[in-house]
């Protein structure tokens, strides 16, 4: 084909476009006499990007935390990118699937990899003194990873193991949020009093994740490989993926952070037990032992369930 034929392929194409969506061509290639060239640093917004890092303190390894924690955010971003084309397709094949949470899962290596990263990045001395101008905020206000677990999962497997039995697809979504496996790092169940930690992320955040939990209802991933044709359900190359991702996430990524709060709230004294910065009891929700999170508990063994966290 010559350079003449596919320019008029094009154009008949672009008109074919845009007509379709009731716009006229010719304006839009008029548009782009006056349009600039994409640079690198626009299209990425560099400069956006590499400001928006404040610290609180003089400490220099304060940056290396706040860059951190921001890679983890993008990083979930994607993480909830990839849930969502799986959550909204309604044409689901086990290709498509699997290859979807094994992307997801590989997203999580490199979290969990990056905790040795900022292990040796970044001193516990330091972060023992500017750790305290943190305080009531903590890594446990993550919306984005609380969104990726109701995208995972059916909301009853968050739930605080010890109240699961109390809870069912007939409670509210308000009640069955305020007995979620996370509430335990900032509420006293003896008094029903809520840490400002707690009350903080649910001023921000509660309205949003009652609506998101409705609109995963019944699309979050459990859920749509339930709906999947029983023959698609044993497949197992899809099975395989599921319970990688389910291990990956509720295990060796959670561990991962666990073993690194633990090393840097104790100062690098693995003798020494400090709170968490908001005051929260952090070992009790994060260690997967206690609340045995498991996105997709029917693919696991009874034995299996038993002993989730316990064998590390």
């Amino acid at each position: 084909m010559n350079q003449s034929s596919k320019t008029n392929e094009l154009i008949e194409q672009l008109e074919n476009k845009f007509s379709a969506l009731g716009q006229d061509l010719n304006v839009h290639l008029e548009g782009l006499l006056h349009g600039k060239p994409i640079t690198y640093w626009d299209y990425i917004q560099t400069d956006a990007l590499l400001n928006l890092q404040i610290q609180r303190t003089t400490l220099p390894d304060e940056m290396v935390f706040i860059m951190y924690h921001q890679v983890n955010e993008l990083l979930f971003k994607m993480i909830l990118w990839e849930i969502e084309q799986v959550a909204f397709n309604e044409n689901l094949t086990v290709e498509f699937f699997s290859s979807k949470l094994m992307r997801i899962s590989r997203y999580f290596d490199m979290l969990t990899s990056s905790f040795n990263i900022m292990r040796e990045g970044m001193e516990a001395e330091q972060y023992m003194k500017f750790r305290t101008t943190l305080t009531p905020a903590s890594g446990f206000q993550s919306a984005q990873y609380r969104k990726i677990e109701f995208a995972s999962t059916d909301l009853i497997n968050l739930i605080d193991n010890r109240f699961r039995k109390t809870i069912d697809r007939n409670t509210p979504y308000e009640h069955a949020l305020d007995h979620l496996y996370w509430q335990a790092a900032g509420k006293d169940y003896n008094t029903g009093k809520k840490s400002q930690l707690l009350k903080a992320f649910e001023e921000k955040y509660k309205v949003d994740f009652v609506a998101f939990t409705e609109e995963y209802n019944k699309i979050n991933l459990y859920s749509k490989f339930k709906s999947l044709p029983e023959n698609i359900q044993k497949d197992p190359k899809l099975i395989k993926a599921m319970r990688h991702y389910d291990y990956t996430v509720n295990i060796t990524w959670v561990m991962a952070h666990y073993e690194a709060a633990n090393y840097y709230l104790s100062g690098g004294d693995p003798d020494k037990k400090v709170e968490a910065t908001g005051g929260s009891d952090w070992a009790k929700y994060m260690h997967p032992k206690y609340q045995k999170r498991i996105f997709f508990p029917s693919l696991w063994s009874t034995g299996e369930i038993e002993n989730w966290g316990t064998n590390l």
